[in-house]
């Protein structure tokens, strides 16, 4: 089906889907300064946080092992001050060593302990962080995959990889670090202030009086940073896409046929450049603040040592241990609150990626299956294909022109039938509405009696088989490329279907037979070649109706023979909706239609069109002239 998807240039109807032109660089800056002020989807962190449901009981031992760890961290700083006023300045006025001995050794087992309660902890929310990020890619692929096809003609690809690639990969520091982070330095503070206050709480009100202000600072800092992150992330989808069309076979070669490597470069190099800036601004947003807290935080022991001081002269009872402990509890604060800081701004930031990220899982695809869908039941004889007062306008084209216009038509199981007319009279739309690539505005489709609306998507497209004009191959061997169509196909299968296409002994005469490996969309094989493999998949697929959109207006007469002869084999015993720009391959049709403008004005036979004298004959005449 991936031919299908890129099925286009000629034919395309009037008012269908387009890739876009390019940006321009003011435009595309605009349209990010637009993104950057949206507002943020509801619920953002409700919704993170479920991505996390599947992992509730790693997510559990993770916390445990985080408070566990945390609660131990203030430990050491408490018997510092047992140390000091037991075991190095007890009242008897000598060092007690055996006190000393027990202290210490607690002081390094509780090291111990904690350190390998890390490790174990790292292990645990890096496992979940990147199987929750696994998930999301996975989620948004497999959601990207039920998109309709009009959501791809309007989109650049390398904005869909982008998202896929850019976006999911910038929060993943924040689903693998942001649980344990914000736990164990949650728990810390808590328990460092709470350990303070049991030391001294006076001493406790000085160094906590700035936290407030700080907080207030750094939320003001997150939402610049948020801002400019998606900015960023806007610029690397430009970047990406740039990528993918200019570094693609066809980009590359489209380049070299006009000479713009150098405009391609320069294009590229402006949006690197404006990439350069965004990075910049990203990692200096904040850097003043946390500079400012920085300095707060280590001359915060000073002022408590002159606050202590005053503290003593008014007849307040501390001792020195007491002061020692309380230093090296404020001193252990200062890294967790930073660590909580940084975590604020890293899910401000983050936020606005995720919001990109649930931007298109909220797209609803406009093509689903209706909730009674019922399976197209397996019947080889069957094939009838019916339009019945079939009306269609593409989601961008004008409802007062449409595409196809009250179009009604039958063809009946295994007849050939062969739609005619000049360029965006509608053709290939038809051939886009009996898959339901796109769904009829007016009227209906009706595989075997049934309305495709009606049928499971799934079962629908089983039945039918699309070579389109514009053939894709995967960057594969031959052989993968036909078990695309049935995975679980033998090697005699595949050679059947390849002569049966005639191209088995072209593919025998490659060093490395069907093992040759074809090249990025297949640009190691000749037009006829490719367009002869793509049939050899759909003969293997044996579907009970085949699509053929202009399977050989690109090729040359020599091509085009041996590749006709592959297309009848193909068509043989199955009802076949051929879409044909030249008229000589459809001459021995058992019905052509003729469409213009969006309506069908003839149909028949070749000789009862020829005598009717009628629009296929002026079709004729132009293609006459013509060669």
């Amino acid at each position: 089906m991936s031919a299908v998807a890129a099925a286009g240039g000629a034919g395309r109807p009037r008012g269908g889907p387009g890739g876009g032109g390019r940006v321009s660089s003011s435009d595309a800056r605009a349209q990010r300064a637009a993104n950057a002020e949206a507002p943020k989807v509801p619920h953002l962190l409700r919704r993170i946080s479920e991505l996390f449901t599947p992992y509730k009981g790693q997510l559990i031992v993770t916390g445990v092992l985080v408070l566990i760890g945390a609660a131990l961290t203030v430990v050491p700083p408490l018997l510092t001050e047992q140390a000091f006023d037991l075991g190095l300045f007890p009242a008897s006025g000598t060092p007690d060593i055996p006190v000393l001995f027990e202290l210490v050794g607690l002081m390094v087992l509780i090291w111990v302990l904690g350190a390998a309660l890390g490790v174990w902890q790292t292990y645990l929310t890096a496992k979940v962080g990147n199987r929750v990020m696994g998930d999301l890619r996975i989620r948004l692929f497999s959601h990207l995959q039920r998109m309709e096809l009009a959501f791809f003609t309007r989109t650049k690809t390398g904005i869909i990889q982008s998202r896929l690639q850019n976006d999911v990969g910038g929060v993943a520091n924040v689903l693998t670090n942001t649980v344990s982070s914000v736990l164990g330095n949650t728990v810390t503070v808590i328990a460092a202030l709470v350990a303070m206050l049991l030391l001294s709480w006076q001493l406790t009100l000085v160094a906590a009086v700035l936290m407030p202000l700080l907080v207030s600072v750094q939320r003001r800092v997150g939402q610049v940073r948020a801002r400019i992150a998606s900015e960023t992330q806007e610029s690397l989808s430009d970047m990406t896409a740039i990528t993918q069309e200019t570094l693609s076979v066809s980009g590359i070669l489209l380049a070299k046929s006009f000479n713009r490597q150098g405009a391609e470069v320069a294009r590229y190099s402006d949006e690197n450049d404006n990439q350069i800036a965004l990075q910049v601004r990203q990692q200096m947003s904040g850097q003043w603040f946390f500079a400012i807290v920085q300095i707060v935080l280590s001359i915060v022991p000073a002022v408590v040592y002159l606050a202590a001081g005053y503290l003593i002269a008014g007849g307040v009872d501390i001792t020195a241990g007491t002061i020692v402990a309380f230093s090296t509890v404020q001193a252990r604060l200062m890294w967790p609150l930073l660590g909580l800081m940084r975590v604020g701004l890293d899910l401000q930031t983050s936020g606005a990626l995720f919001a990109r990220i649930f931007e298109y899982l909220d797209l609803n695809p406009a093509i689903v299956d209706a909730p009674d869908a019922v399976a197209l039941p397996a019947s080889r004889s069957a094939g009838r294909v019916e339009f019945a007062h079939v009306g269609f306008v593409y989601p961008d084209g004008d409802p007062e022109h449409p595409t196809l216009d009250d179009v009604s038509f039958v063809v009946e199981p295994g007849q050939f039938a062969a739609f005619v007319g000049p360029s965006g009279a509608g053709k290939t739309t038809v051939s886009y509405l009996v898959p339901r690539l796109y769904e009829a505005t007016s009227g209906a489709v009706l595989v075997d009696g049934h309305d495709v609306r009606a049928l499971r998507h799934e079962s629908l497209v089983d039945r039918l088989g699309i070579v389109s004009q514009e053939t894709y191959l995967f960057h594969a061997t031959i052989a993968e490329n036909l078990r695309y169509a049935k995975p679980d196909a033998t090697q005699a299968e595949l050679e059947d279907a390849a002569r049966r296409a005639n191209i088995h002994e072209r593919v025998m005469s490659f060093p490395l037979g069907y093992d040759t490996v074809v090249g990025e969309r297949g640009y190691r094989l000749s037009g006829g070649e490719k367009q002869r493999i793509a049939i050899a998949r759909v003969l293997l697929k044996d579907p009970a109706v085949l699509i053929l959109d202009e399977a050989t207006s690109a090729l040359d007469s020599i091509s085009e023979r041996v590749v006709q002869d592959a297309l009848d084999t193909a068509a043989r015993g199955r009802t076949t909706i051929a879409i044909a720009h030249r008229l000589s391959t459809v001459v021995g049709a058992d019905v052509i239609f003729v469409v213009d403008d969006g309506r069908i004005v003839e149909s028949g036979t070749h000789s009862e069109l020829v005598a009717r004298g009628g629009a296929y004959v002026a079709l004729l005449a132009q293609q006459l002239t013509a060669d």
